[in-house]
């Protein structure tokens, strides 16, 4: 692949817009290099797009903003790196008008993941850019999953004894109804408790079925819904449907040992994520706002 500096910012660039699948110039700056001036990273975009590894529509109701996309080599190219290998590889969108369509949600979703990047920086934690990775497949059985818009890897403190935290979520930009985002606590509940059948045989009378998701992970990643695409009323009415799921007593094993929060993302941009805007969302909590980091 000749050209790209395969270790350095040209790779990271390349390999963040596969995973991210949609950024902005700033929003690329900000992720990979927020260090040197723009144009740098500008210059290392036009260079990715010479070389056919990515692609870039111009939004002309947004400024003129230029929304950068990983080509279909691109993201073959990328998903080969030991950084990105493993992980499903998303589905390239070349057509621009298909790329236009998207760009609501998925620049949402990325500028989420900015978000909890900047904030490691600021507090001296952990989270470079490719530990927040948009669409992670989980499996219900029957064809069925649960797929987040994003999953988080977060460490606090540089330390290696540093606490671990991991998060399912889940971008709103309030275009479907209060209803249908409190429905997804349910399918949440249902990932929790799903304990995947033996096709064609039974286990064995020793063997204890347990959860397919701790295949994965130590605990269940904790669940953050991140409210966008409507004021405070509205985000009130999302996050009162969401408290009114959560009174359901099928869900109350799951509420029990899942963290469920909920902030609206102008806080999040505002104050850092870290910050106590999220509203959680369990029976008998109205009102209550905390960090993230410590939702006991």
């Amino acid at each position: 692949m000749a050209g790209v500096d395969a270790g350095g910012g040209d790779r990271l660039a390349l390999a963040v817009l596969a995973q991210y699948r949609l950024v902005t110039t700033e929003q690329m700056h900000l992720l990979i290099a927020p260090g040197v001036r723009i144009e740098q990273t500008r210059r290392r975009l036009a260079k990715l797009r010479g070389e056919g590894l990515v692609e870039r529509v111009t939004l002309a109701q947004a400024g003129r903003t230029r929304v950068w996309f990983p080509t279909r080599y691109g993201v073959q190219v990328a998903c080969e790196w030991p950084e990105l290998r493993g992980r499903r590889a998303p589905r390239a969108v070349s057509d621009p008008t298909a790329v236009r369509l998207k760009t609501g949600h998925g620049l949402t979703v990325s500028q989420t993941g900015l978000a909890f990047v900047q904030d490691a920086r600021r507090l001296g934690d952990v989270c470079p850019p490719l530990d927040f990775i948009p669409e992670v497949h989980h499996r219900l059985g029957g064809g069925e999953a649960v797929i987040p818009d994003a999953l988080l890897f977060y460490r606090r403190g540089t330390a290696g004894g540093g606490a671990m935290l991991r998060a399912f979520i889940e971008v709103d930009r309030a275009t479907m109804g209060p209803e249908r985002l409190s429905a997804k606590l349910a399918a949440y509940a249902r990932l929790h408790a799903y304990v995947p059948q033996s096709a064609g045989r039974r286990p064995a009378y020793h063997q204890v079925p347990v959860e397919d998701w701790r295949r994965h992970y130590p605990l269940f990643p904790r669940l953050l819904f991140v409210l966008d695409g409507t004021g405070p009323v509205g985000i009130d009415n999302r996050i009162g449907a969401l408290r009114a799921a959560a009174e359901e007593g099928a869900l109350a094993g799951f509420l029990r040992e899942v963290p469920v929060l909920a902030a609206p993302l102008t806080d999040l941009l505002h104050h850092g994520p870290a910050a106590p805007v999220w509203h959680r969302i369990h029976p008998g909590r109205d009102g209550e706002r905390v960090s993230w980091h410590h939702p006991v």
